[in-house]
């Protein structure tokens, strides 16, 4: 259980539909808050339509018993400069969020016909008409222009100055009793200046029960579907990745086949598609090649070895018997000789050994064009030139390379061996040229081989085993150069050596 929870698959399942949550439950937030603010701004516009018709009418000079407050789903009050309540709706009966909680308006006194307080003073009659308002130029019956004089209510001001709006409308949410129901309002306040009535503030609301209800309904859906999406993007993220999937489990059995059997031939299958999983596969495949080409190469060189060790052996063996036997027909000289070849074969074998191990060269700075003379010195009939040239690595295993260069070139030569250095750019330039037959384009990779003689028929004492080539290329890969062969100018071989150059 632990391995299919801990699998790829599980955790890409897993993945896809933690990120697929997050997303949702984001937009879906979103979207609530994105339908809220829309709806509270519906209800805030019809709530200020409200308030601006009830101002309106106090603009226009409507005593407070004419307001239209009858409108049975949308609470108003109207409170004066000092926070008095002044109108309200009928049927209110509780009310929070406003300026005031009152619900009752206070009771208006009526003011006695010519006082000061008298509405008639602001209206048709003039200073010197009686307290009947016998002057009225509407007849004298008492009546403003519209039919609604001080008979209909002595807070009317039907003077020819109107009142003043308030451009700027103040929102807040509250709640508030109309009847026997309560609900949530979104209320807008409008402030409106009458020149007899003063300062005052209009509070209307509009109910808020249509953004509830689309933010409830809104919001049973998203967590009724937000499961049934979930379990959906898991179901297909896990098929999906099953599916994409399968390949690399092919290609771990496979392994794990190769592995038990050892066999190094088989290959992993490649899937018939061009993604990371298709390259894994070839990647795989390359990996078992270059891994078989290196166990047979090793299986071979062990072989080599073993043949090429054979015959030094039982020739040193069979000169000891005899000597054991008749003292007087041992050769001491070939002993001697086969002992020094068998101690040749030895270093080399172990040379090869710690260059396929990587074993890295030391850092050590010297002169190349030196370390030639030193070789040439040893061997007559080898000339050299060029100008010193600084190199950087081992100068043990540089002095065995140049060594096998030139053993092979006086094996090879007929009368002449030359070695040149000359700088290239960057590189460092050393050729070895002999004046032999040459080698055949065809056989100019084959040579760098491992115990491989072009010349099988030649005696071992004249050819060696065949590493000393070998020997050489690998000493100068692992020091950041090349060595190749090819043609020299008057016939022979001319193997080329390219070091990176040190100033």
């Amino acid at each position: 259980m632990s391995r299919v929870f801990g699998s790829v698959r599980a955790k890409a399942t897993l993945g896809a539909t933690v990120v697929v949550a997050i997303a949702l439950v984001a937009a879906g937030a979103a979207v609530l808050l994105s339908l809220r603010a829309n709806l509270n701004g519906q209800a805030g516009t019809e709530a200020e339509r409200s308030a601006r018709e009830v101002a309106a009418d106090l603009s226009g000079g409507a005593s407070y018993d004419r307001l239209r407050l009858d409108d049975d789903q949308r609470p108003v009050q109207v409170v004066d400069g000092k926070g008095v309540l002044v109108a309200a709706s009928e049927n209110l009966r509780r009310i929070s969020g406003t300026g005031t909680g009152a619900v009752k308006p206070r009771a208006q006194r009526t003011a006695a016909p010519g006082s000061d307080g008298d509405a008639a003073d602001d209206h048709g009659g003039g200073k010197g008409g009686d307290d009947k308002g016998g002057g009225d130029d509407n007849g004298g019956d008492g009546r403003g222009k519209d039919g609604r004089g001080r008979g209909a209510g002595a807070d009317d001001d039907y003077s020819l100055e109107p009142g003043r709006i308030g451009a700027e409308v103040n929102f807040g949410e509250g709640s508030a009793t109309l009847g026997g129901d309560t609900a949530d309002y979104r209320f807008a306040a409008v402030e409106v200046s009458v020149k007899s009535k003063g300062a005052l503030t209009v509070y209307a609301g509009a109910p808020l029960s249509a953004e509830q209800g689309a933010v409830r309904t809104a919001l049973t859906v998203m967590l009724t579907g937000l499961p049934l999406l979930l379990a959906v993007v898991a179901a297909v993220t896990w098929r999906v990745t099953r599916r994409a999937l399968r390949p690399v489990e092919g290609i771990r059995s496979e392994m794990a086949a190769i592995t038990a059997s050892e066999d190094l031939a088989r290959r992993v299958p490649v899937p018939d598609t061009q993604d990371e999983v298709a390259g894994l596969a070839r990647t795989t495949n390359e990996t078992l090649a270059a891994l078989e080409t290196s166990v047979e190469r090793q299986r071979r060189f062990v072989a080599d070895a073993s043949h090429e060790l054979r015959s030094p052996i039982a020739s040193l063996r069979t000169q000891l018997e005899v000597g054991a036997a008749h003292p007087e027909l041992l050769d001491v000289t070939g002993a001697v000789e086969d002992t020094v070849r068998l101690q040749r074969l030895a270093a080399d074998l172990l040379l090869l050994a710690r260059l396929d191990a990587g074993e890295r060269p030391a850092g050590t700075r010297f002169d190349l064009a030196g370390l030639a003379r030193e070789e040439v010195s040893r061997r007559p009939g080898v000339t050299v030139e060029g100008a010193s040239a600084e190199v950087v690595g081992s100068r043990g295993q540089m002095a065995r390379l140049l060594g096998n260069l030139l053993d092979n070139a006086r094996r090879h030569a007929r009368s002449r061996v030359a070695v040149t250095l000359r700088a290239e750019g960057p590189w460092t330039v050393l050729e070895v040229a002999d004046d032999g037959a040459g080698v055949p384009a065809a056989e100019r990779e084959r040579i760098f081989e491992r115990f491989v003689r072009l010349d099988e028929a030649r005696g071992r004492d004249d050819g060696g085993a065949g590493l000393g080539l070998a020997i050489a290329r690998d000493v100068a890969l692992r020091h950041g150069g090349t060595l190749t062969v090819g043609e020299a100018r008057g016939g022979g071989a001319l193997f080329t050596l390219r070091l990176p150059g040190h100033a």
